[in-house]
């Protein structure tokens, strides 16, 4: 994995954008609110946004609908300058746990957890690419937890797959984890203290 600074990179585009005075389409995948937050009040300044709600990995139904409510009442909430839509796939466990088979014991943050960004972010690309968006994007590298250099590998792979450019980022640049948790508190959100797989948990 390289040394690229993602941050830099997603600058060196949205400095881009505004100068063309464009508004491209954007499916970002989320994980939950909290993580949203910050994505939200940032990347809706450039872009009109479509937040795709896909999460297999999530251990048990109530915890999804949990997490899936409170990420429409923060869209609800929150005022943009662009559009932010919102859509929320069938929750089926089964997808994510045939895609870890054989990896249980694999150590938090190591392959299982990559084979989990691929599965989720390659849902995200399909539909991006079926929907003639411009970009997708994932909100997981907001997270300190999350590789961040992975999660763009797979994305930029993703890209020459599906045909859709991948928009690079590491969300916690800038201060971002640090803003996510201050508007997590400004809107009292759930804030689940696991990843949302029964592995994570432990």
């Amino acid at each position: 994995m390289s040394n690229i600074n993602y941050q830099k990179e997603l600058d060196k585009l949205i400095d881009y954008i505004s100068r063309e005075n464009i508004t491209p389409k954007l499916m970002l995948h989320a994980c939950c609110a909290p993580c949203s937050s910050y994505c939200l009040v940032y990347l809706s300044e450039f872009f009109d946004i479509t937040v795709l709600f896909y999460n297999p990995n999530i251990n048990t139904e109530n915890e999804y609908i949990k997490r899936s409510k409170e990420l429409k009442r923060l869209i609800s909430e929150m005022e943009f300058r662009k559009k932010v839509d919102y859509v929320d796939l069938d929750y089926d466990p089964g997808e994510f746990y045939s895609e870890v088979k054989g990896l249980e014991e694999c150590e938090e943050g190591r392959e299982r957890c990559f084979k989990c960004y691929c599965l989720r972010l390659e849902r995200t690309a399909e539909r991006a690419s079926a929907g003639n968006y411009d970009y997708f994007c994932t909100t997981l590298s907001i997270s300190p937890l999350k590789n961040a250099a992975k999660i763009n590998e797979i994305g930029n792979m993703l890209s020459e797959k599906y045909g859709v450019k991948w928009l690079p980022s590491d969300f916690k640049k800038k201060n971002g984890f640090k803003t996510s948790v201050e508007l997590s508190e400004k809107y009292n959100l759930y804030r689940q203290n696991y990843c949302g797989c029964v592995f994570s948990m432990s």
